[in-house]
């Protein structure tokens, strides 16, 4: 007996099936030939539901139409805005001293799961939003905003740590086209039963009071925060913490949040011997702003426009799926001529599309836009996380990170507060064209391969922890 089962542990234990070969070559190119690399991207089919349906699509004309009804067209879009700004604001401050800490004590998880629990939250609770409860509708707005911004902070430190440095850029850009993906398949089963409610059994036409008709609106509000948390479970079981590296003044079990503070400062002091990463950062926060106010904006602006609201999710809708194959493009661009330059082709395509919204008057005109944003809007922000990720040393990833979400959110507050103080929205429009020309002048200027070899040289001689 003791034999026969000394046979049998000896025995190899089966191994998983391998993809076949043609599929193994196209997960390849695709950077997703590994389970956490696949994991890692899948967040991003995760959380752009929440961008898609909240941020974009869905939510901001819930806010005009019934959240805010009683307040006029002004009122509407400056607490919107507002609402945005201080959300935003919020999460910029918090996040370079989240991401020390959990650089030193080791917690990029823990806390990521913490961001995801206020975001999913949040969002689920919107369904209990009703007629003219915008302060209500703000608030949790706002907290959704910071779940994700603060979330972003710690699962685009970890792309460094997931991906080799030749498969960063495929991994970022591949990242966004299956968030593309993700956030249009979420919107269009959000979409079905507000635009056919009776299909779906809801009711519908004038004798649906307020709540009813609100009904399909707040229950893809839940569809969106389960679909968020469903997709999130890989990222926890396939991304591993990165292991402690530790600098030569610090030992381990000192108290994480003291480090974080000393290392903040140390980062400061240090910015100009990584002049290069400090000066991308610089020409990010200018360049998206302007990319992040087409997105947060592009439905009120709409609505200003008179475009119906049919059109306008179908234009969001067309956004998504034309951005699949371009950001899996720009990531091949990024191959052959580089990330910077790749980048560099998305902001003058900004510029022309900058235009474009300033003449627009009909229908064809904003989805012949929305055509062009799908095109290079997330190769632009795919390539800068990737690119920047290479430019700072992975001991201080999520630091670093943490001061890049700090500008990308700044960047978030500026755009809105544009639109919240302009006279005109045609205005808020023109001044977008000074964001995408000095952001790209800047970027003119960053040394890549300076910022590398300098990243590099700091992560060599840590010690291990």
């Amino acid at each position: 007996m003791v034999e026969s089962l000394a046979c049998v542990s000896a025995m190899p234990t089966p191994l998983p099936p391998t993809p076949s070969a043609p599929l193994a070559r196209f997960l390849e190119k695709l950077a997703l030939h590994r389970p956490e690399l696949r994991a890692w991207a899948l967040y991003d089919w995760a959380n752009s539901a929440m961008f898609t349906v909240i941020v974009t699509a869905v939510f901001p004309i819930f806010y005009r139409q019934v959240a805010a009804v009683g307040l006029d067209d002004e009122a509407k879009r400056a607490t919107f805005g507002w609402a945005t700004t201080a959300s935003l604001l919020f999460a910029a401050l918090l996040s370079p001293l989240l991401g020390a800490v959990a650089d030193c004590a080791r917690l990029k998880k823990k806390l990521f799961g913490v961001f995801l629990a206020v975001g999913v939250g949040s969002t689920a609770l919107m369904f209990c939003i009703g007629e003219g409860d915008w302060r209500l509708a703000a608030w949790l707005f706002g907290l959704a905003n910071i779940g994700a911004a603060g979330g972003f902070v710690f699962y685009d430190a970890l792309l460094s740590s997931v991906a080799r440095s030749d498969e960063v850029d495929r991994l970022s850009t591949t990242a966004y086209a299956v968030g593309y993906l993700g956030g249009g398949l979420c919107l269009a089963l959000c979409l079905a039963p507000i635009l056919w409610p009776a299909t779906f059994g809801f009711a519908s036409g004038p004798d649906a009071g307020a709540d009813a008709a609100s009904l399909p609106t707040r229950v893809g509000f839940l569809v969106v925060a389960a679909w968020w948390v469903v997709f999130s479970i890989p990222f926890f079981r396939h991304v591993k913490e990165p292991a402690l590296a530790l600098e030569t003044d610090e030992r381990r079990g000192e108290n994480p949040v003291r480090v974080a503070f000393t290392r903040l400062g140390e980062t400061f002091r240090e910015l100009r011997s990584y002049k290069d990463a400090f000066l991308f950062m610089l020409a990010f926060l200018i360049f998206n702003d302007g990319i992040g106010t087409i997105i947060r904006m592009a439905a009120l602006f709409g609505d200003e426009r008179n475009i119906d609201r049919e059109t306008m999710i179908g234009a969001i809708l067309l956004v998504q799926f034309v951005g699949i194959p371009f950001a899996v493009l720009f990531g091949k661009l990024a191959g052959w001529i580089g990330a910077k330059r790749s980048i560099l082709v998305a902001l003058v395509a900004y510029v022309g599309i900058t235009l474009l919204a300033y003449r627009m008057d009909t229908v064809g005109e904003f989805l012949v836009m929305a055509v062009c944003v799908g095109m290079v809007q997330g190769g632009a922000q795919a390539l800068s996380r990737s690119l920047f990720s290479t430019l700072v040393p992975k001991h201080k990833s999520g630091e670093f990170f943490g001061l890049f979400s700090t500008l990308e959110k700044f960047a978030g507050v500026l755009g809105p507060l544009v639109f919240s103080l302009a006279t005109t929205s045609g205005a808020a429009i023109l001044s977008l064209l000074a964001f995408f020309v000095v952001g790209g002048a800047l970027l003119c200027f960053v040394d890549v391969e300076a910022g590398r070899k300098k990243a590099a040289e700091a992560d060599a001689g840590l010690v291990s922890a």
